[in-house]
């Protein structure tokens, strides 16, 4: 099973997810799958279309939102803020490490003004993820990052 780790109430990332887990993250509670990579990415990776089928198949909501670090762009930060503030329950994000829906989530949290870059790079940190792209981030998508 991947690893969760808890980032905010109701809110968690972990690296790539296989489809035979979706029914177990469906009993820990989870609601919403956000997969933050693109397709292909590397050899022997799910398809978002396995993925989905099986969250459908839990009564998940599924929504794919596919990013590199350097790609991310306002349109991705706005469709993971969207994605996460209309989601039924707890939200899982996964990507390859987790470390890219972190920095989505985080960047989302800096422009709404819920904490400052520093802030997020500090606990990111203690959780074991290099957040350290996120004051850049936050600059190219044009806030301060306070």
């Amino acid at each position: 099973m991947a690893k969760l780790t808890q980032i905010a109430d109701g809110m968690f990332v972990a690296g790539q997810i296989a489809p035979e887990e979706v029914a177990g993250l469906a009993a820990q509670g989870i609601r919403t799958i956000i997969n933050n990579r693109p397709d292909g990415e590397e050899p022997g990776q799910p398809s978002a279309a396995e993925v989905r089928k099986e969250a459908e198949k839990a009564g998940l909501a599924y929504t794919q939102i596919p990013v590199t670090t350097g790609s991310i762009g306002p349109a991705d930060v706005a469709a993971m803020d969207r994605a996460i503030s209309e989601s039924a329950g707890p939200v899982l994000a996964h990507c390859r490490s987790g470390t890219r829906s972190y920095l989505l989530w985080a960047a989302a949290q800096v422009a709404n003004g819920g904490a400052s870059a520093p802030e997020i790079v500090a606990r990111g940190a203690a959780q074991g993820f290099d957040l350290s792209a996120l004051p850049m981030l936050v600059a190219k998508l044009g806030g301060g990052g306070r």
